[in-house]
């Protein structure tokens, strides 16, 4: 089969590998239909090379087409359709059992010390090869897949693998009160999606800040209220314009929808490329003890945050070394929540959103859809935020 493999920093090629097939009873295999390029994707693009191998299988959001399921797969037939979360999980041990399947005690990469097994993302979540291919292999398929009816195109669906769910408890985390106010850093697929929610979930105002003009425009065409950190000469005076809108106090939430790569520190940016470009014997164990954030984004949520509101992380962090300013959060009584998405805590709260009504704007959502052939182009555009590429998905 054809597969987006990963080869270097900046360097991924569609590539002939093997084709999947069963090896537990609780596997499944799928023809996958649609995949998602997604921003966490450029992590491995660009910023986490060192845990990364030579044919590595990208990709953690796909959907398609039941093809085999394995003797403990009972609800699974070939021909279902089926979304796969982006974490692998089982459905049945403690954290699955709390809402937390990105902790799930089964897939846990203790090896590494980390969280439940990701598709497509790095040795230190499994290393298992991910959806960006014609064919997946799905591991405890008992527990992860979502049925979705046939009928709508995949766009309908495909985000439940992990933009919508991701963007989903961002907005939950966030805790915004009826009728208050948010303000979401970033407007990817991420951070676009979570203020298409808020609004949905009954934020009074929601506020946007980007600095790529199309995310922006998106963000308005749907009621944002966004602001261009290009039109500021710094994090102070958004910080204060955003003030004046909310009674002097800030916002009741803010949304971190950008995480490590956020524009500014340069010093930063410098020591994540310098391990990037080790050989991965020293680089990987230098990012793992040494790694440092380019933290522009949350120290601009701290600050713009009102006293007693709550910071709600959804872009990924993956420094070791880097400097909170706890006596800031102490002494603003802020709370914090993050982590990765628990994607069947929420999918059955979100499927109702998705219907021919599309509240949610998920049918026009992405911006490029392409051949999987054209993944090295794709992968390109989107960490160049060229041709106003915010969402692109793969056809297989």
């Amino acid at each position: 089969m054809k597969a987006v493999t990963w080869q270097g920093k900046r360097d991924v090629r569609v590539e002939d590998v093997p084709d999947p097939r069963i090896q537990e009873p609780t596997d499944a295999v799928i023809r996958v239909t649609s995949a998602g390029l997604c921003g966490s994707d450029l992590h491995l693009y660009e910023v986490l090379t060192p845990f990364m191998t030579p044919g590595d299988i990208l990709g953690h959001e796909p959907m398609g087409i039941v093809e085999e399921a394995g003797a403990e797969v009972p609800h699974l037939k070939p021909g279902d359709r089926v979304v796969v979360p982006f974490q692998i999980a089982c459905g049945h041990c403690f954290m699955c059992g709390t809402g937390l399947p990105t902790q799930c005690e089964t897939t846990q990469v203790t090896a590494e010390g980390m969280g439940a097994a990701l598709f497509g993302y790095t040795r230190l979540y499994g290393a298992v090869p991910g959806g960006q291919a014609e064919y997946l292999r799905v591991p405890q398929a008992q527990y992860g897949p979502i049925k979705v009816p046939d009928g709508p195109p995949d766009d309908r669906f495909v985000y439940l693998s992990d933009v919508l769910p991701t963007a989903w408890q961002a907005v939950a985390y966030a805790d915004v009160p009826q009728g208050g106010s948010v303000a979401v850093l970033g407007l990817g697929p991420i951070g676009d999606m979570a203020c298409r929610i808020a609004q949905v979930k009954g934020a009074g105002r929601v506020f946007g800040v980007d600095l790529v003009p199309e995310r922006l425009r998106r963000a308005r065409e749907r009621g944002v209220e966004t602001y261009d950190l290009r039109a500021f000469d710094n994090e102070k005076e958004l910080v204060a314009a955003i003030r004046d809108e909310t009674d002097g106090r800030g916002p009741d939430a803010v949304i971190d929808a950008v995480g490590t790569e956020a524009h500014g520190s340069a010093a930063a940016k410098l020591a994540q490329q310098a391990s990037a470009l080790l050989p991965r014997s020293l680089g990987a164990p230098l990012a793992e003890r040494f790694g440092v954030d380019r933290l522009a984004a949350l120290y601009t949520a701290i600050d713009l945050v009102r006293r007693g509101g709550t910071l709600s992380l959804s872009g990924v962090y993956g420094g070791m070394a880097d400097p909170m300013p706890m006596l800031t959060l102490f002494d603003k009584q802020i709370q914090l929540r993050m982590g990765q998405a628990n994607v069947r805590r929420w999918s059955d709260e979100i499927l109702p959103y998705l219907t021919d009504e599309d509240p949610l704007g998920v049918d026009d959502f992405a911006t490029h859809r392409v051949p999987l052939a054209e993944a090295p182009q794709a992968y390109e555009m989107f960490q160049k935020k060229q041709n106003g590429a915010v969402k692109v998905l793969l056809k297989p």
